[in-house]
């Protein structure tokens, strides 16, 4: 008879036949793993004990698109080729950015978008686990949310319940869980249930999210803070300058931007 668990979204479950278990006892994860090997998200194959990460193989972790330095300041892109000599970015262009900073851990290609893809479409929050892997395996982000107020994006309470969390918070969490001087406060609310983003232009996107975020009622914001904006993806910007012009509004002066994603 085959038996279903629910998922939890504070560990790392272990996929088995019928099935996600919560999170376990080392010695006890150890065991699962022998009986139910952990499946690669990106090619199915069962994942080596070598591996760097969770649910990702050793041959398709090396198609993970980390994104290091030298990238723009701004939106996290990485400069490659002949953008390295000038440092123009086009992703920033048009996007006249109303934060400072901003930081992307990996491009949006590969294991990388299967694991934003899969938290954010199909409710596979053991990709957590590797999401952290990956943010600690770039070396740029426990020093860049240091002693910051991290700020997830919201999502429309309807699609809140749909999804059954925010995705943006968990990835919040997930840098405050490596930075023990960092804290998580949802500060936004998103007051107007607005259409998906994913077909549409820069200028569509801007036009979609006017008036679509609220600073949360009874909150305020210290001008002697510094606030980290956190997204899973980094696209055109819309959203991010959306949130952070309501922030400035509410006295944020330093506030800069962190997404897992970009492209």
């Amino acid at each position: 008879m085959a038996v279903n668990f629910s998922i939890t979204m504070t560990g790392s479950p272990t996929r088995t036949r019928s099935g996600w278990l919560p999170p376990m006892a080392e010695a006890g994860s150890a065991l699962l793993d022998v009986l139910y090997p952990r499946c690669c998200l990106a090619c199915d194959d069962p994942v080596d004990g070598n591996s760097t990460y969770r649910f990702i193989c050793t041959p398709c972790s090396r198609q993970l698109a980390l994104i290091r330095d030298p990238c723009c300041g701004t939106c996290g892109y990485p400069f490659f080729g002949r953008m390295a000599e000038n440092r123009a970015c086009p992703h920033c262009v048009e996007c006249q950015p109303r934060f400072g900073e901003g930081r992307a851990a990996v491009l949006m290609q590969g294991p990388g978008r299967r694991m934003v893809h899969g938290l954010k479409y199909r409710k596979e929050t053991h990709v957590a686990e590797d999401m952290r892997r990956v943010f600690l395996a770039t070396g740029r982000f426990v020093p860049f949310v240091r002693d910051a107020v991290l700020i997830p994006v919201p999502l429309h309470p309807r699609k809140e319940r749909e999804r059954g969390f925010n995705q943006s918070a968990l990835i919040a969490g997930i840098l405050a869980g490596e930075n023990g001087t960092a804290s998580v406060r949802n500060l936004l609310v998103r007051v107007r249930d607005t259409e998906t983003q994913t077909h549409l232009d820069r200028a569509q996107r801007r036009d979609n999210l006017k008036n679509a975020f609220a600073i949360t009622p009874g909150c305020s914001l210290n001008p002697k803070s510094r606030y980290v904006l956190v997204d899973d993806v980094f696209t055109t910007g819309a959203t991010l300058n959306a949130c952070a012009t309501v922030l400035r509004k509410a006295g944020a002066s330093s506030l800069d931007v962190v997404t897992f994603g970009h492209g």
